[in-house]
């Protein structure tokens, strides 16, 4: 198993970190333990010594599933990280309670990293008003965590204001070769390099949309690396990086442990051709978007009620993948008010348009396409 140095703290990692947030589930919605506690202990007998849970994940079953499974390992032989809900948080007694329930569940007397839940902008300044760093800081001196750190999920700007706040341990971080420009993107992993604090990565396979594609963009991986997985890949592009340590990935079932090992056990690092396949690949896809809408609003609000740039959000990325599961739960739970349907062509929306789209003529494809359901 591919292992990685924090040399900040001291401790080795695997490279391969099991993120416990989508195990097998039974037909009732509960995880499927037995299947579960074989996929941790293949990952267990194979190297894999990073363990990450945290406290919603599987309705809070997670951590007591976890805990229950790593009573059978000694305590040295792993490294456990669970996560402060801060969307749960209003008070610090209400974070205090929250600590010893997870403390509870894990059946743990410590954890080895602790991490704010999902941290932004907005939640940092949270942070600060309720005193969770000291909070945080009080609990390592108590022997309870030994590293302090945060998931994040919002843009660069909040992103530097945040890793040059305080002096973390760790960050965690969504990063993809899909991703490079947002949330942080490489900014943000350069900065956190720089900086020298480790860098955990989750999504790495952006929640299973880089692990399976339409023929054309197979095949770009194939005639390059025939017998490797399409998932294989992404896992190698972040690894490719020094300045991460641990690539989380949310394994729900056995074949994904196996390939994911397969992955970490015979590590390769990207050769330069490979890495020329990847742009290849990211250039193809960002080619199929249908039109230039970045989100930024002016648009709205409409008077009809359409939700515009979440239309053209999944209008675009349901033309890059070709596959309409990545869209499907998203487009069939819209409101029924914010359908492109309901346009009335006040034309509205085009007038304040920064990037000067045809909105009124797109939100007919829109409706079009994903009706249609032109991709399978």
């Amino acid at each position: 198993m591919e292992k990685r140095k924090m040399d900040k703290l001291g401790i080795e990692t695997s490279l391969l970190g099991f993120g416990c947030m989508r195990f097998p589930k039974n037909e009732d919605g509960s995880i499927n333990e037995e299947l579960s506690e074989q996929m941790l202990d293949l990952a267990m007998a194979s190297g894999v010594n990073y363990y990450d849970t945290a406290y919603p994940y599987h309705d809070g079953e997670s951590e007591k599933f976890l805990g229950k499974v790593l009573d059978k390992y000694d305590r040295d032989s792993y490294i456990l990280t669970t996560k402060l809900p801060l969307f749960d948080i209003s008070t610090l007694k209400e974070a205090e309670e929250i600590f010893e329930v997870q403390m509870e569940r894990l059946h743990k007397d410590y954890v080895d990293f602790y991490l704010l839940h999902a941290m932004d902008g907005k939640k940092f300044q949270t942070v600060k008003e309720l005193g969770l760093l000291d909070f945080m800081e009080r609990l390592k001196k108590e022997g309870r965590i030994r590293h302090i750190g945060f998931s994040f999920h919002d843009k660069y700007e909040a992103f530097e204001e945040i890793l040059t706040g305080y002096d973390w341990d760790v960050c965690q971080i969504q990063y993809n070769y899909m991703d490079t420009k947002e949330n942080p993107g490489d900014r943000g992993y350069e900065l956190a390099e720089k900086m020298g604090i480790p860098v955990i990565v989750m999504e790495p396979v952006r929640g299973g949309l880089l692990a399976e594609f339409s023929e054309d963009i197979e095949g770009k991986f194939r005639a390059v690396q025939p017998e490797l997985s399409t998932a294989s890949w992404a896992l190698r592009w972040v690894a490719s990086h020094p300045g991460v340590k641990v690539i989380l990935s949310g394994m729900s079932s056995m074949e994904q442990v196996q390939d994911n090992l397969n992955t970490f056990t015979n590590y390769k690092p990207m050769t330069e051709q490979e890495l020329a396949t990847v742009d290849d690949v990211v250039a193809t896809l960002h080619a199929r978007v249908q039109n230039d809408c970045t989100g930024c609003r002016y648009c709205m609000p409409c008077p009809a009620g359409v939700n515009i740039p979440r239309n053209f959000r999944l209008w675009n990325m349901y033309h890059m993948y070709r596959k309409y599961r990545v869209v499907r739960g998203p487009w069939e739970h819209t409101k029924e008010t914010e359908f492109p349907k309901n346009c009335i062509e006040c034309g509205r929306c085009e007038k304040y348009c920064p990037q000067k789209i045809h909105i009124r003529e797109d939100l007919k494809k829109v409706q079009r396409d994903l009706d249609g359901k032109i991709f399978p």
